[in-house]
């Protein structure tokens, strides 16, 4: 048995404070932090593989999710699937997850504003002037990347598909 697992998990589910201070100690050790963000409502092979390239830019990746009112503003009554605890654990558990930071507005405008990542990261699906907190970084001296997706893979797709 391999003790501490949930703890480690846990610990990488931050709130705002924690999370900057996290960034902040990464900075000074000269790491360089990728962050992005979405719903993440039902983790596939689309996330996984546009988190991996995402975390391949640097030092150490954070995801900010949208906590489930947020989703519920964007998406509508019938979601998220699953809440944003269940969310926030999945994406923990990845090992290249450094930091997962939940947030109640209907965009991480404020989020990024806070912790000013070296390197933000969307969907190729934006461009960077669509990007929401890309001139931020960009003024903080950071850089703003896009990543393709995979084809064929879309939370909205599988959640459709198992309500038959």
């Amino acid at each position: 048995m391999r003790p501490g697992i949930e703890q480690t998990l846990l610990a990488k589910i931050n709130e705002l404070t924690t999370a900057t201070e996290r960034l902040q100690q990464w900075h000074k050790e000269g790491q360089t932090v990728v962050f992005t963000n979405g719903v993440f409502d039902v983790l596939h092979v689309g996330h996984i593989t546009y988190l991996s390239k995402a975390a391949e830019l640097g030092d150490k990746l954070v995801i900010g999710i949208n906590a489930d009112e947020s989703v519920k503003g964007i998406k509508g009554d019938g979601r998220p699937f699953n809440d944003q605890h269940s969310r926030a654990l999945l994406l923990a558990s990845l090992f290249f997850v450094d930091a997962v930071v939940m947030f109640n507005d209907s965009t991480p405008l404020n989020l990024i504003r806070t912790l000013l990542p070296d390197i933000l990261v969307k969907g190729a699906d934006y461009t960077i002037e669509n990007i929401v907190g890309a001139k931020e970084v960009i003024a903080n001296g950071g850089a703003v990347k896009t990543i393709d997706f995979v084809d064929g893979f879309s939370s909205t797709a599988i959640i459709n598909k198992m309500r038959g």
